[in-house]
């Protein structure tokens, strides 16, 4: 059960989308309203997913204030009112104007509420956190069979210049790298994406932001030292220009142009080298039949899973909302058939989970840190 306790203010409106994800990610949701909060939002913006209630329910998975104004902020820091009893985990996404967040009182009940173990979510300017910051801040904070884990995720796809306005790209959207964020992140586990050339961003998560492969390749390298685990979703050029124009090659000048090309860096691969302790799942986008290329690659880069997909097919290719893949470890594979690129996503995570804890059982008898992790909280 997560409580949610809405307060008066403009951001009391985008609530309702918060409460609908944590019910779309299979929680019971319940909704307290205060009294001024009815000004802004009625219980019927909550009707079709959460339970309006009076009162919050003992002992909540996570109680969250949404938004909560000065005043709650002053009675929760200085113990006057108390979040649900049992409440293991207690969110507040403030909505303040300018001059009251820059209060020293509203600063110093900011900061008591933190070094007591609320989670603060902040919003930019005067406005409340987006709802999909509270919504992944809060799935952080419940924990899952991959609390502890470390994973780090490539989406989108690289583009090599060919000269300042031109570039050698793939048609890669980022939504299946997107989605395994998303779904590690709800199943506890910390999170940083390194996004290729991604429209938007993913809530709640790490994110750095590259172009090139090379570019990926050395934030790859620097995180996956202090990863768990490395899902490489992204779409890596394996071509890039032998050279490089600064200006711009006209049509009136080149005529005929040739462009000579060169292998980029096999990222995979030095990954593997460098870290071979790190669990690494690759991908494999294919015409055709993916299991074969998905062998090939599971064996020529030492990945322990590579996921395999045929991206020509209509529905579920480049850009498509659904897909439809292989899993193929050293032992075993699992089809996971068409289907939403989010339920792709926790399919694919929940075999890697499996592989994670049977690899460190047949290594090292389970001592290994991120099995711990795992177990922690079972």
């Amino acid at each position: 059960m997560i409580s949610c306790l809405v307060g008066p203010g403009p951001g009391a409106l985008a609530v309702p989308r918060v409460t609908r994800g944590l019910d779309a990610a299979g929680h019971r949701v319940e909704v307290v309203l205060e009294e001024r909060a009815r000004s802004f939002v009625g219980p019927a913006a909550f009707a079709s997913h959460a339970a309006v209630v009076e009162e919050p329910s003992p002992s909540p998975a996570a109680a969250l204030y949404a938004p909560a104004c000065p005043g709650v902020l002053a009675r929760l820091a200085r113990g006057l009112a108390h979040p649900p009893p049992g409440a293991r985990s207690v969110l507040v996404a403030p909505e303040l104007d300018a001059a009251t967040a820059a209060h020293p009182a509203v600063r110093e009940n900011l900061g008591l509420l933190e070094r007591r173990g609320f989670a603060v979510v902040r919003g930019e300017g005067d406005q409340m956190a987006p709802p999909g910051e509270i919504l992944a801040r809060t799935l952080g904070a419940l924990g899952g069979p991959l609390e502890g884990l470390r994973v780090l995720v490539t989406a989108g796809g690289t583009r090599e210049p060919i000269d300042g306005v031109r570039f050698i790209g793939n048609r890669s959207s980022g939504k299946m790298g997107l989605a395994l964020a998303r779904a590690a992140l709800r199943l506890g586990a910390g999170v940083c994406v390194v996004a290729a050339n991604v429209a938007g961003r993913e809530p709640g998560v790490g994110w750095v932001e590259v172009e090139t492969v090379q570019e990926m390749r050395e934030e790859v390298l620097r995180r996956a030292g202090r990863a768990d685990a490395l899902v490489m979703a992204a779409a890596v050029s394996d071509f890039t220009p032998a050279e490089r124009v600064g200006g711009k090659i006209r049509r009136r000048d080149a005529g005929e142009y040739l462009l000579r090309l060169r292998p980029t860096a096999d990222i995979l691969r030095e990954v593997r080298e460098r870290f071979p302790r790190l669990f690494v799942v690759g991908f494999a986008a294919t015409h055709g039949d993916p299991v074969s290329e998905a062998r090939r690659k599971l064996r020529e880069k030492g990945a322990d899973l590579v996921v395999g997909n045929d991206v020509f097919r209509a529905g579920i290719g480049f850009g498509a909302d659904e897909n439809e893949v292989w899993i193929v470890g050293p032992d075993d594979e699992r089809f996971v058939p068409r289907s939403s690129k989010d339920e792709v996503a926790r399919a694919i995570l929940d075999v890697v989970k499996d592989h994670i804890e049977r690899k460190r059982r047949e290594t090292d008898g389970g001592e290994d840190r991120a099995h711990h992790r795992l177990q922690r909280r079972r």
